[in-house]
Order: C-alpha cells, then structure tokens, then sequence
C-alpha cells in the first residue's frame, strides 16, 4: 500500500468516526429524550441526570414510582423534564447555606 493510500485510509477512518460521534449528538439533541411510559425509563432518566447516583438511588425509584405515577402520560412528562427539574422533583431542593461567614453579622451565641 502506498503512503498516500494510508494516509486517506486513515482520513477516512477518522471523517467516519467523527461522523458517527455528532451524528449521535445531534439526533439526541433534535429529537429529544427518549419517551417510555414506563417506570424504568423514569428511573433511567433520573439516575442519568444525577450526577454521582448509587444502585440505591435506582432501587429507590424503581420502588417509589408506581406510588408517585399513575399513568403513562405522567411518566412520559416526567421523562420530558431537564436533568435538574427531574433531580429535584425526586431528591427536593437543596439546602442552601452559606461557605463563608459574612463579615458585618456577627457570630450567634448560645
């Protein structure tokens, strides 16, 4: 094989790779997240977007969603959410506090 055969080969190989990669994105972004109706794809959903999630975080939701959900269109509209409504919508919000004393209040005392 000549040089310049391999080195388009490889070209190739690489348009077809890259090809591959945006073309998966793209889909994903154009057709949105997958619907299922289902619980397992709510939980899906779900551990996806938490970042950092434990088999536990998954046993719980498959366990607590046919109590939360009761039917098809409401499991499909949770699936819908963005990453950060389903999070909170299943964990809650977030306590927020401080990371660092303000200097004009004072320390409480007790």
């Amino acid at each position: 094989m000549t040089r310049a055969a391999t080195r388009g080969l490889a070209a190739i190989c690489v348009a077809g790779l890259l090809g591959f990669a945006v073309n998966g994105c793209i889909v994903r972004r154009i057709t949105g997240p997958r619907l299922t109706g289902t619980c397992s794809g709510a939980c899906d959903h779900y551990t996806e977007c938490k970042s950092g999630h434990s088999k536990l975080d998954r046993q719980r939701c498959v366990a607590e969603c046919p109590d939360v959900f009761s039917d098809r269109d409401s499991l499909m509209a949770y699936e819908s959410l963005s990453c950060e409504d389903a999070v909170e919508y299943v964990d809650g919000t977030a306590a927020k506090t401080a990371k660092t004393s303000h200097p004009e209040m004072p320390a409480v005392q007790r």
